[in-house]
């Protein structure tokens, strides 16, 4: 590795002096900087004058590489001059070699590396085993065409995960402006062309519970709320198995109906509710409310929306009370579940707000699958151009 160019190891300015630290504007990079993109361009930690001057500068172009702890093996590039603290190794790559080529060609070997280090509590790469690590290398004509038709996949790979932020974030909005508190004094939703009067119902107006056991364990399959995922196979998600070995006495739910986990915690995570969508039928604890709908009163897929509101999770908040929501923990009996009230136009508004969000929620799905084949796409070329 070392043939690339010269290697320097980062170092912390003292934290004492808080002026080494006190309106920073130099980049100076831990292992959390590392890793979730190629070129740095912003650190959580920043120094000040004082502070850099304290430090080992990199040029711009220098590929820095975590080699001590969980990240080991994150990598980036400067953007421009910076320093790192010492968990990181950098390279300053030399006149002999395309810095590009050369952070692709290290996030391609990586994985080789790691299966030779010892094993240990923390692991770690120090300074001159970094320099001795091997890699073959072709002339620097090729690693510049190599190395520039992977920066370019990764700038596409960087827009496509861009439009997937953007979509989330509209559909975000859209949910908040809909599903947001309305004007006392004249009830209406906030949305243009959306202008019916709400009505108010409670939950049980439109809701019954399910207490369904899951009669001789006909139903293998244990589920779990993942508030990013919806509902999902529990021992997929935990890679393990957390369930009882009896899942007689677990809620039997079936496809379009939703749980509520009544003992959920985190934030605005409280009282994650989520519809069956992926699987004809599952079983979960009785830890849920397990409930189905009425759909003459309340479109699905528009409460499905409803249920990642801030406005729902506030209100059950709210009901919990100040000592839940001061020792982040929500626990909703299930009489004041179903007591809760809620205020929803006419099926027919609900159904033209969910076509709408629908529409959205399907151009992201999309957008995530074409950012997943971009990323697939990059592993192979690293595994297939380097050796």
């Amino acid at each position: 590795m070392g043939d690339y160019g010269k290697v320097v190891t980062g170092n912390t300015p003292p934290t004492k002096d808080i002026e080494n630290y006190e309106n920073g504007t130099y980049l100076w990079a831990s292992p959390a900087d590392l890793g979730t993109i190629k070129s740095i361009t912003e650190t959580k930690t920043m120094l000040s004058a004082q502070g850099f001057s304290k430090t080992r500068t990199l040029p711009k172009g220098s590929v820095l590489v975590t080699c001590i702890g969980s990240t080991i093996g994150k990598a980036g590039m400067a953007t421009k001059e910076m320093s790192t603290n010492q968990q990181i190794n950098s390279i300053v790559v030399n006149d002999n070699n395309d810095n590009e080529f050369v952070y692709y060609a290290i996030q391609s070997a990586f994985p080789r590396y790691l299966s030779s280090i010892a094993v240990q509590a923390v692991p770690i790469i120090s300074k001159s085993a970094f320099e001795m690590l091997p890699n073959k290398r072709p002339c620097l004509q090729e690693q510049k065409k190599i190395g520039k038709f992977l920066s370019l996949l990764d700038e596409r790979i960087a827009t496509q995960n861009k439009i997937i932020e953007d979509l989330k974030k509209l559909k975000s909005a859209i949910i908040e402006k809909v599903f947001c508190s309305p004007n006392q004094k004249n009830p209406m939703c906030r949305i243009e062309g959306f202008e019916q009067a709400l009505s108010t119902y409670k939950m049980s107006d439109f809701s019954s519970r399910i207490a369904t056991k899951n009669k001789d364990s006909k139903c293998s399959l244990v589920l779990t709320i993942a508030a990013q995922y919806g509902l999902v196979n529990q021992e997929s998600f935990f890679n393990k198995s957390v369930a009882s070995e009896n899942l007689t006495g677990y809620y039997l739910l079936h496809k379009g109906e939703f749980a509520y986990n009544r003992s959920y915690s985190a934030g605005y995570d409280w009282g994650a509710v989520k519809r069956l969508d992926n699987y004809d039928e599952g079983v979960l604890s009785t830890l849920y409310i397990c409930f189905k709908i009425n759909e003459t009163i309340v479109d699905s897929d528009y409460l499905t929306y409803y249920f990642e509101s801030t406005k729902w999770h506030r209100g059950l908040s709210d009901i919990a009370g100040e000592g839940a929501r001061n020792h982040g923990l929500l626990n909703v009996s299930i009489t004041d579940y179903f007591n809760t009230k809620h205020r929803f136009p006419v099926i027919e508004e609900q159904k033209a707000i969910a076509k709408m969000l629908n529409t959205i929620t399907e151009k992201e799905r999309k957008a995530t699958l074409l950012g997943e084949c971009y990323q697939k796409q990059k592993q192979y070329l690293l595994r297939q151009m380097f050796i």
